[in-house]
This record gives structure tokens, sequence and C-alpha cells, in this order.
């Protein structure tokens, strides 16, 4: 196991796992606080490719902090963009039955469940590719990733967004 200023990732993971988690908690959720926990130390072990870290505890509290500002800062505009309850406007043009209706809503509702149980940079991907019509090229791009890995949250997100539906 990898050693950080004399300290393994797994001791510096059980030492500050407790106290994170529940700082992500209050933030995010009990539900996105696990990925957020896990996306904190992945950022950490990048960050050892860098160069050595003063005070790793402080690193990963701050790392925490951000992560879930970003993440709730991104709830917000899908949930600007897809709401459980919308029905879209072709839908409601058509003048369906009550129970077509009901059936559209849920679909919604599962949908933005299945959205929204995504793991955090996945959801991005997905929304910028959805909402925003960015090409796989530009979200990469964006988000300092390859392509390849656009393309692969793009294939999980469609998996568990058709799953949901089904």
């Amino acid at each position: 196991m990898f050693r950080t200023n004399g300290r393994s990732i797994g001791e510096l993971f059980e030492r500050n796992k407790r106290d994170l988690l529940d700082c992500l908690t209050r933030r995010v959720g009990y539900e996105d606080a696990f990925d957020l926990l896990q996306e904190t130390f992945v950022r950490m072990l990048r960050r050892r490719e860098v160069g050595p870290i003063a005070d790793e505890d402080a690193y990963l509290r701050t790392t925490a902090i951000n992560l879930a500002r970003d993440f709730s800062r991104h709830s917000k505009t899908m949930a600007k963009h897809v709401a459980p309850g919308d029905i879209p406007a072709e839908i409601a043009e058509t003048g369906l039955d009550p129970s077509q209706v009901c059936e559209a809503k849920e679909g919604a509702r599962l949908l933005y469940a299945a959205m929204k149980g995504l793991p955090p940079k996945c959801r991005e991907v997905f929304i910028l590719r959805r909402f925003h019509d960015l090409s796989p090229d530009e979200i990469a791009q964006r988000l300092g990733i390859s392509r390849n890995m656009v393309l692969k949250h793009l294939r999980l997100a469609l998996e568990r967004c058709h799953a949901a539906l089904d």
C-alpha cells in the first residue's frame, strides 16, 4: 500500500472516514456521501503524484467540502432542467387520458431518481450531453478526462436510466 508522509492511504482512510462521512452526509445526504467520500480519496491518490501534501487531514477535509459544493451545484442544475413532475409539452398537447399522463409522470420520476443515483462524474457527463448538447470531445475537454471515459460514463448512465424505466 502506498504511503504519503509516512502514512498509508489505509491509515488515512481509517482515521478520517467517519468525520468526512459525517461532514458529507450533512451537506449532501446519506445516499451520496459514500460516493463523494470515495472520490475524496481518489483525489488524494491523484494528488500524491504531484508532490507531498503538508497536512493530509486538512487536504482531505477541504477536498470533501469542495466535492460536496460541486455536487450541490450540479444537483441544482439537474433539478432546474429535469423535474420529476413535469410533463413534456408534446405529451400535454396530445390530449392523453389521465392514465397515460400518470404513466408519463411516473417515467419522469423514475428517470430523475436514476439520474440522481448516478456517480457524480457520470451524472455530470450525462447532464452535459443530454441537457447542454455537448459532444463527447467537448465534455472530455471541459472535465479534463479522456473521450473514452466520457463514453463509459454515458454508457453507464444510459444503462441505469433504461433499467430504471423497465
